[in-house]
C-alpha cells in the first residue's frame, strides 16, 4: 500500500468538496445561528441557555450529516459514471488505495468542517454571554465528528455496490435507526413478542449503535454530566473499529467488481 497515492487522492477529494460546498454550508451555519440569536433573544438569555446550546450543536450535526452522505454516496458512483474509473484502474493504483483515500479525503472534510462550525459556535456564546463548558462542548464536538466519520464509511461503503440514490436512502436509514437502536431493544423486550426481539436484537448487532457517539444532551450540562473517561475511550474505539470494519467490506466488494 502507498500513502504517496492515498494522500495524492485524499487531497483532491478535499480540495474538490472544500471547493463546492463547505464554504456556502458554513455561511449558512452562520446564518442560522444569527436568526435563532436574532428571534430568540428570550430563550437564548434563559436560565442555563440550554435552548440553545442544544439547537447550535444539533444544527451543526445535521449540516455534517448532509455533507457526510450526500458527498460519501457518491464518491464512488460519479467515478463510475463518468467513466474516469478506468483511468484510474489503469494507473498503478490499488482498490484499497482508491478507497482509503477517498475516505479520508472525506474525513478530512468532516475535520474541518466540525472545526470550523465549533469555532462559530462557541463565538456566538461567547459574543451573547451564554454560559457553557468549553471542555464538554469540545468533546461533544470531536464525538460528533467520530459519529460523521462512521456515516461516512457506511456511505461509501453502500455507495460501492447501490446507486447513489439507494445509497443516500440507506445511509440515513442506518443513521436514524443506529440512534435508536437501544430504544428499540428495550422497547422490544417490553413487548414480550419473540419475532420483534429477535429483529431488533439484530439490528442492534448490525447497524452502528450511534447513540454511543451522541453527547450533544449530556455537554449542555457541562463536564460533570460527560460518561467517565474510560467509557469515553471505549466509545473511541468502538467509533474506530466500526469505521474499519466498514472500509474492509467496501474495500473487498469493490475488488469484486468489474468495470
Amino acid at each position: 500500500m502507498n500513502f504517496g497515492r492515498i494522500s495524492v487522492i485524499a487531497m483532491n477529494v478535499f480540495k474538490e468538496v472544500i471547493r463546492d460546498r463547505i464554504l456556502f454550508i458554513i455561511g449558512f451555519y452562520i446564518l442560522i445561528l444569527a436568526a435563532a440569536i436574532g428571534l430568540l433573544p428570550e430563550i437564548a438569555a434563559s436560565t442555563e441557555n440550554k435552548i440553545f446550546l442544544d439547537f447550535g450543536l444539533a444544527t451543526a450535526n445535521v449540516l455534517g450529516l448532509v455533507v457526510a452522505v450526500f458527498v460519501g454516496t457518491g464518491l464512488i458512483n460519479k467515478e463510475i459514471e463518468k467513466r474516469t474509473i478506468l483511468v484510474l484502474m489503469a494507473k498503478p493504483i490499488a482498490r484499497s488505495e482508491f478507497i482509503i483515500g477517498k475516505y479520508l479525503g472525506l474525513v478530512t472534510v468532516l475535520a474541518v468542517l466540525t472545526a470550523a462550525m465549533t469555532a462559530i459556535y462557541l463565538g456566538f456564546l461567547q459574543f451573547d454571554k451564554i454560559d457553557y463548558s468549553t471542555n464538554s462542548l469540545l468533546i461533544a464536538a470531536f464525538f460528533q465528528f467520530l459519529q460523521l466519520s462512521l456515516i461516512a464509511a457506511v456511505a461509501i461503503t453502500l455507495g460501492v455496490f447501490t446507486s447513489s440514490l439507494l445509497a443516500t436512502a440507506l445511509t440515513f436509514f442506518v443513521y436514524l435507526t443506529g440512534n435508536i437502536t437501544q430504544d428499540l431493544l428495550q422497547f422490544a423486550r417490553l413487548g414480550q413478542n419473540p419475532g420483534i426481539q429477535r429483529l431488533t436484537q439484530a439490528l442492534y448487532l448490525i447497524l452502528p449503535d450511534l447513540s454511543r457517539l451522541d453527547l450533544k444532551n449530556d455537554a449542555i450540562y457541562g463536564l460533570e454530566a460527560l460518561p467517565n473517561s474510560m467509557v469515553l475511550v471505549g466509545h473511541t474505539v468502538y467509533g474506530f473499529v466500526y469505521s474499519l470494519m466498514l472500509l474492509a467490506i467496501a474495500i473487498f466488494i469493490f475488488s469484486q467488481r468489474e468495470f
